[in-house]
């Protein structure tokens, strides 16, 4: 049997929530924005700032409703003309989150995990303006022991540094600490700190790897 992992961290987006492309197709039956054509004004927003996708956001340097004029200005101006009529940019979360529920899997992973004795938290880079709109998606789940949140301690994934900080947080050693995420960049940084991992790339995959990692019985 191999040695239980005391703290096991589920990353929200991708893994407690839907996949991501099934996100962006979401708000682009909302708005009319293509996924492409949002993943781009994201990328261009950063870059005006000489920083990563999203980070302006996940780490609060602007607010929300900021993040939001420029999104609606980098959209503009690479597609002159672009309806923007049914897009709330400037509240984009609230938009972003609407009928979106929790990946069932996981959830019930989550749950399982801390009934059978697993410290459990959530890691996740996010927004402030948005904490009203993901956390009760997440409200199945029930409680955690941790949640560290980008935007509230001023560091984001992939930093190696947010790993150290989830670890101190939850008292933790790196190796007694594993993280479920669905971005393989984030994995390895968290690697790196000498954190085991679970890249999520579906649910049956990651269960799988979690009991392996951990012995967790079988949910499924």
């Amino acid at each position: 049997m191999p040695k239980p992992i005391p703290m096991i961290w589920f990353d929200f987006g991708g893994v407690l929530s839907p996949p991501l492309d099934d996100l962006y197709d979401d708000y682009h039956r909302k708005t009319g924005i293509t996924p492409d054509q949002l993943k781009t004004a994201m990328k261009d927003v950063a870059a005006e700032m000489n920083m990563p996708t999203l980070a302006p956001v996940e780490l609060a340097v602007i607010t929300e409703a900021e993040w939001g004029r420029g999104l609606a200005r980098a959209l503009t101006r690479r597609h002159p003309g672009i309806d923007l009529s049914r897009a709330r940019l400037e509240t984009f979360g609230e938009q972003w989150f609407d009928g979106v529920v929790a990946n069932p899997l996981m959830v019930c992973a989550l749950r399982y995990a801390r009934d059978n004795g697993f410290r459990v938290g959530i890691l996740s880079n996010n927004v402030v303006e948005w904490e009203p709109y993901w956390r009760p998606i997440v409200e199945p789940a029930g409680e955690v022991d941790c949640l560290i949140d980008s935007c509230k301690v001023g560091v984001r994934k992939p930093d190696p540094r947010i790993f150290d900080l989830a670890a101190k947080t939850a008292e933790a050693e790196a190796g007694d600490c594993v993280l479920i995420d669905d971005l393989a960049e984030n994995c390895e940084a968290a690697r790196s700190r000498g954190w085991q991992t679970v890249h999520f790339r579906d649910n049956a995959q990651a269960l799988h790897e979690l009991r392996r990692i951990t012995g967790l019985p079988s949910i499924v």
